[in-house]
């Protein structure tokens, strides 16, 4: 480089005026906002450019890492002295085969343990007092200390973080592990983690709470001081706001409901005699991992920020004020068409959430949408965290993204986005009353219609779905569970638990303290479960007598790409009855250069329902292109080519195929907007361009070709 090169001279800075009419010479008369911002489903205007003066505005912007309101992580340290957990969910439901699971990840770089718990034990119930369909459904099942003795062998739970996804009650749980602490010789003082209790996440996942609200909070007040008194590294409640973004939500509505959870939470222990300090620090929030990178990576940032201000205004010290996140990469935008691409989706997922700051994460194999995942699927998602902190070498930095014009922007204008909803739901009594008005449930059914809507027309991508379809690919089948066989041999399992002799008294102690809000009752419990107490005996003790259960419109709970892939299956199931594909004729016209663009658009097209298209190198004349159509037997024709030679093909060879055949559908690639009657009186029945609706369009086909 030349040493009379002079940077400030030969390049000067230009102005953002200059850009901007730079900028609108180059559009030539198209409209700026519609071309060069981008409008999120949070409802932000992303800009093309960010400047040195839009952090002028930014009241956030001088706080170092660690510091409050904790935009840049509530650590100084970041990743540096101890990186974010490897907290891998395994739900696997036999006891057994869980602990050779378990034991093999941890072996293998996973660093906590993460238990999701079936939905049977997630109700408290016993696998002989629970209906065969939820036993071993969605996680471990367990009724008995014995239980955790065969999933937990040989892993010492006093050296790793755990995860327990308890559902609505921890008390029983609680006691359980408690129990099967003091049967191995070991402190509940020493364990790390939290137990997870959420009620408000169970009912607006479910629908229903079997027991009322003031008794799910009773039990969760008397474990949040026993835990305050036996196990204070020991977090009791996990908020769980991903829910809201699998039934279609956005980063607004997933931070801003799963807050007003917490907030409820928080009250309703004060009411029962929880100090502040304590009430904040038991609880950690669990959010999804979305597929845009950088709302993401400001999502976790402006989480911190806005919880930040609401346990300050509560009067929390700094460790209140400080969220710990756990991360799971979304369920939303997973595909069971062409499943090896969640592979993919997980990794981009995976360092957005390290970048934004979480605190542990769980990586989603590929397969674990449709079936139970195996020991090859948990390998790759668990390698994903591994080589990004490895080879990516991202636990040496600390908020990378921290001082970036455009993510410091979407950070701050994503927390003001948050906090006026947030006030809304505090002005409707809170997220309880607010979802008894099927607040939550709309706001997401809102966003969700926004997004099935650009999915349909394909402007949000599904790739393998509903864009680059692969038409070799061979079904990935979901796992015969027997759900029925697995109960009767839970329930043998339970039948040989023995039974101490002071069980009966324990267990009324239980029933006389439910009452209470202390910590005795969980210890009474605990004793009741070294001698040989089920969590359904343990369940019943604890509400006996009590009476009331919650019922609301449960959220939807879905995935983006459903829509799409009952298309795609409804056509596999066609050509396995019938040996053969549906097809279209391409009835291209002219050479190759004039129709390609479009013949390879309209393939890729009517490939993602699995349809297939009869190729040719063109025609010279409509009447060969309508003639050859007619010769195919194809029940539909797409006709391809150029705008400028639509006028005087498309009427030849609509009409000569209708004439011929009216059964045939005819389809027109492109949309010429001043020849839309008129082709359409010629016989052309739809027209095949980049705003159709996919899924309208290719239904519409289905029906026609007899494949629905």
């Amino acid at each position: 480089m030349s040493d009379a090169l002079d940077i400030l001279k030969d390049f000067p800075a230009n102005t953002y005026a200059e850009w901007h009419e730079a900028t609108l010479k180059l559009l030539k008369g198209k409209p700026y906002d519609k071309v060069m911002i981008k409008k999120t489903y949070e409802g932000i205007d992303i800009q093309p450019m960010y400047f040195q003066a839009d952090m002028e505005k930014l009241d956030h912007i001088d706080a170092l890492p660690g510091q409050a309101p904790y935009v840049r992580g509530t650590s100084a340290q970041g990743n540096l002295i101890e990186t974010w957990k490897i907290a891998q969910e395994i739900t696997t439901p036999d006891p057994e085969e869980f602990n050779e699971a378990a034991v093999n990840d941890l072996n293998r770089g996973q660093d906590a343990l993460n238990i999701p718990f079936d939905k049977a034990t997630s109700q408290g119930l016993n696998p002989d007092q629970a209906g065969a369909d939820i036993v071993g459904i969605g996680g471990l099942s367990v009724a008995s200390v014995n239980d955790l003795e065969t999933a937990l062998a040989n892993i010492d739970i006093t050296q790793l973080p755990i995860l327990l996804h308890s559902g609505f009650s921890g008390a029983g749980m609680a006691a359980l592990f408690s129990a099967y602490l003091t049967k191995q010789g070991k402190r509940i003082a020493d364990v790390k983690g939290c137990l997870g209790v959420d009620p408000l996440g169970y009912l607006a996942k479910e629908g229903t709470l079997p027991i009322s609200l003031e008794k799910a909070y009773d039990e969760m007040a008397q474990v949040v001081l026993w835990a305050k008194d036996n196990a204070p590294e020991l977090k009791t409640a996990c908020v769980h706001g991903e829910y809201y973004q699998y039934s279609g939500g956005s980063a607004v509505e997933e931070v801003a409901f799963g807050i007003a959870v917490a907030v409820e939470y928080i009250r309703a222990m004060q009411k029962r005699g929880v100090d502040i300090d304590t009430a904040a620090n038991s609880i950690i929030f669990s959010f999804s991992i979305g597929g845009d990178l950088f709302m993401e990576l400001a999502k976790f940032r402006a989480a911190r920020m806005a919880w930040c201000k609401v346990a300050e205004a509560f009067g929390a010290g700094d460790e209140g004020q400080k969220m710990f996140i756990h991360g799971r990469t979304s369920t939303w935008n997973k595909t069971h068409v062409d499943p090896w691409v969640n592979m993919l989706r997980v990794s981009t997922e995976a360092f957005s959430a390290i970048l934004g700051g979480v605190d542990s994460m769980h990586v989603g194999p590929f397969d674990e949408i449709f079936r139970q995942p195996n020991e090859f699927s948990r390998r790759i998602a668990r390698n994903v965290q591994i080589l990004l902190r490895d080879e990516g070498h991202l636990g040496r930095v600390v908020d990378p993204a921290g001082g970036s014009w455009y993510m410091e922007n979407m950070t701050s204008e994503l927390a003001e986005k948050i906090w006026p909803l947030f006030q809304e739901i505090e002005g409707k009594g809170g997220l309880f009353k607010a979802l008894g008005q099927n607040f939550p449930q709309d706001k997401t059914a809102e966003i969700a219609a926004a997004k099935q809507k650009s999915i349909a027309v394909r402007k949000d991508v599904f790739v393998g779905t509903n864009m680059y379809p692969n038409l070799a690919e061979k079904k990935e089948e979901a796992d015969d569970f027997d759900t029925i066989a697995f109960q009767k041999d839970r329930s043998r399992q339970l039948s040989a638990i023995q039974k101490g002799a002071d069980l009966a008294s324990l267990l009324d102690s239980v029933s006389s303290e439910k009452a209470s809000i202390n910590a005795a009752i969980v210890d009474n419990a605990a004793k009741a479960a070294v001698q040989g107490a089920t969590l359904g005996e343990l369940s019943a003790a604890l509400r006996q007598g009590v009476d009331g259960n919650e019922t609301i419109n449960a959220l939807n709970i879905h995935r983006g790409a459903e829509a799409f892939e009952k298309v795609r299956r409804a056509t596999e199931a066609y050509i396995e009855k019938t040996g053969d594909a549906p097809k279209l004729f391409l009835a291209n016209n002219g050479p190759v250069p004039k129709h390609k663009g479009r013949a390879d658009f309209s393939t890729a097209f009517f490939n993602v329902a699995a349809f297939e298209t009869i190729p040719n190198t063109g025609f010279d004349t409509p009447e060969e292109a309508a003639d050859a159509a007619l010769e195919s037997g194809a029940k539909a024709v797409i006709i391809t080519g150029t705008d400028d030679m639509y006028v005087k093909v498309v009427p030849v060879i609509a009409k000569k195929i209708k004439e011929n055949n009216p059964e045939v559908m005819i389809l027109l690639a492109g949309m010429p907007k001043d020849h839309i009657e008129a082709f359409k009186e010629a016989g052309v029945d739809e027209f095949v361009h980049i705003r159709s609706n996919a899924i309208d369009l290719l239904g519409k086909l289905q029906k026609h070709m007899g494949v629905i």
